[in-house]
């Protein structure tokens, strides 16, 4: 979970480097650093412990200048967050070096070659590879095979940059479990973990597959797998504006990103919605076979994701009459797995590059499942690229730590997942169906509701001043919408370092009431459902027992403001949608909440934004 930059230019290249590192600080934070080699100077480095702003300070008092380079930022996983564990890591003062990513088999490698008069300076599994590379290369004299070479002993996942200053034209880069892409430039090209990381000189992008290594140069891109055998990859236009990587206007790209939901919601139902169902063929070329040979649905996912499949399992039995199964990837990778007959296997994913998602994938291919199918904000993604079908979110680049916009693209095209399944399993496939017309209709008008919800802003923040002395928070929820207090519960953790727990409001009375008093707020989602009057009585529970009630309702649920609870009606939303809605305000509390503590709202300590590592 760290980030990647590296570059070769006919212009010095540390600030293209600096810069990249800013836009890829959301993917780890707790050291950065640089290495550029000059023709005059040879290989120079710059590290320091914590952000990228650290490494931008000591470079004011001594500039590196150099037209090769690589840049990393950090999100420690082997050896505390240090200067001296900051990447790029050296080998012999020729070669630099950085990593995403983790070798498993680091420590045999390190014995390996301690005895072959190798020092080692940190306690990272990265310096590793840097030794490793070197050694190979003292014998080809030959970079690009060096770092093919050595590949070829590690186990786990990596993206790796390396430059050596006998070779001050060519910056080698590789991957294999973890992302990256080529930028392509005039007279100069560049590699990263991320397209973002580029923009700011690029707009046209390789993604590079599994096993794939390339020699950049200032004009050229050279591609091979393992073999050494040469390949081609399409260089693709990036789809999304500059803007996208900045704040505008806004305090924080997350409270950017949560206006952007109405903007996102309709680009991710565009083009996929007809007057009165919802067209099959956005799933792919294929979806239409496909489609009507699923009778069962096995959903993988981790964090936010996890809670959209959550959702999507009371929408895919209610409405498509089709059992399904939601599970957390980490520990479906690790559990004997009994594959149900005509299973469709739906991985969710922001980044698509999520390690345990794309393990559960890989996994999946060979277990018997009917076919995949991801649902990705990322085109050019592994989990994309691996799947037979994907359903893209079209949410735009997300900066913030804690996703938004993403989860509510994601539920939206889960919706759209559902109505395509409900279709593929009626008897006449052609015929109308009274109740996908409705929700078609409905879907139409989620961007204005979402957007009316967001104009509740203002009693929302001042809802959150209640919290800014709280240390723990409850949220309950019932039915589809227990994954929603779920996702609330996380945005608050996450970002204000609130405890946090949420329950089904029906378990209440199994545990959770013993937590309730004065100083734990509970706040509830409330739309009017079948459930409405079961919640109510839920919620006087906690009112008898001395707890401060914060209820985001319907307006005819009949629940008004009185002592002891506070009350914002949203607008009225068609309770199959009323997931995504009552999102809206959840994230908005968890935001003015974090405000009011003075927390990184972006960057949450201890998380990264891909997590691209088990």
């Amino acid at each position: 979970m760290c980030g990647i930059v590296g570059a070769v230019a006919e212009r010095n290249v540390s600030a293209i480097l600096l810069e990249g590192l800013k836009r890829l600080e959301y993917r780890g934070y707790d050291s950065a650093g640089l290495a550029v080699i000059s023709l005059n100077d040879g290989l120079q480095r710059c590290r320091a412990q914590g952000k990228v702003a650290e490494v931008e300070r000591k470079l004011l008092d001594s500039p590196l200048l150099g037209h090769l380079g690589v840049a990393h930022t950090r999100w420690a996983t082997h050896g505390k967050p240090s200067e001296k564990n900051a990447h790029p890591h050296l080998s012999s003062d020729e070669i630099a070096l950085v990593h995403n990513g983790i070798i498993e088999n680091h420590e045999p490698l390190r014995k390996q070659l301690q005895a072959a008069g190798y020092v080692f300076t940190s306690e990272t599994d990265t310096e590793v590879v840097a030794h490793l590379v070197h050694q190979i290369y003292v014998q080809t004299q030959d970079l690009t095979e060096a770092v093919r070479l050595a590949t070829l002993q590690l186990e786990g996942a990596y993206a790796l940059a390396v430059i050596h200053q006998q070779q001050p034209n060519e910056l080698v880069c590789t991957r294999k479990g973890s992302p990256l892409v080529i930028g392509v430039g005039i007279g100069e090209t560049f590699c990263a973990s991320d397209p973002l990381a580029l923009l700011q000189v690029t707009d046209r992008f390789i993604y590079l597959e599994e096993g794939d290594l390339a020699t950049l140069t200032l004009t050229e891109q050279r591609i091979i797998n393992q073999q050494g055998e040469p390949l081609h990859r399409p260089t693709l236009q990036w789809e999304y504006g500059n803007q996208a990587a900045e704040k505008g206007e806004y305090r924080h790209f997350m409270l950017k990103e949560i206006y952007e939901q109405p903007a996102v919601i309709a680009a991710t139902l565009e083009g996929r919605l007809s007057d009165s169902r919802v067209l099959p063929q956005a799933l792919g070329t294929v979806a239409m076979e496909l489609l009507p040979k699923v009778k069962q649905v096995q959903i993988i996912a981790c964090g936010t994701s996890y809670h959209a499949g959550m959702v999507a399992r009371y929408w895919i039995e209610r409405l498509a009459g089709i059992p399904c199964q939601v599970e957390v990837a980490s520990e479906y990778r690790y559990r004997d797995v009994v594959v149900a007959d005509n299973c469709l296997f739906v991985t969710i994913s922001q980044s698509g590059e999520t390690a345990d998602t794309l393990a559960a994938l890989r996994f999946a291919k060979n277990a018997g499942y009917l076919g995949s199918l991801a649902v990705c904000n990322v085109p050019g993604s592994s989990l994309v690229r691996e799947s037979d079908l994907s359903l893209m979110t079209h949410a735009g680049p997300e900066i913030g730590v804690a996703s938004t916009k993403a989860f509510t693209t994601q539920l939206t095209a889960l919706l759209l997942l559902t109505l395509a399944l409900r279709r593929a399993n009626l008897a006449d496939p052609k015929a109308t169906d009274a109740i996908e017309s409705e929700l078609v209709q409905a879907l139409r008008s989620l961007p204005n509701i979402a957007e009316a919800t967001l104009q509740l802003d203002t009693q929302i923040e001042a809802m959150a001043q209640d919290f800014a002395d709280k240390h723990h928070a409850l949220f309950l929820g019932r039915g589809s919408h227990y994954p929603i207090a779920l996702e609330g519960a996380l945005k608050l953790k996450e970002i204000s370092y609130i405890h946090a727990e949420a329950y089904p409001a029906g378990e209440l009375k199994h545990g959770p009431l013993a937590l309730v008093d004065s100083n734990m707020p509970v706040i509830a989602v409330a739309p009017k459902d079948d459930l409405i009057e079961k919640l109510k009585s839920n919620l006087q529970e906690v009112r008898a027992r001395g707890g401060e009630l914060y209820v985001f309702a319907d307006p005819d649920s009949f629940l008004e403001p009185e002592e002891g609870m506070k009350v914002i009606h949203l607008p009225v939303v068609h309770d199959v949608l009323a997931p995504i809605i009552y999102t809206l305000p959840l994230q908005l509390l968890a935001y003015h909440v974090a405000v009011l503590k003075g927390t990184d709202v972006d960057q949450p300590r201890n998380l990264a934004k891909s997590v691209t590592v088990e």
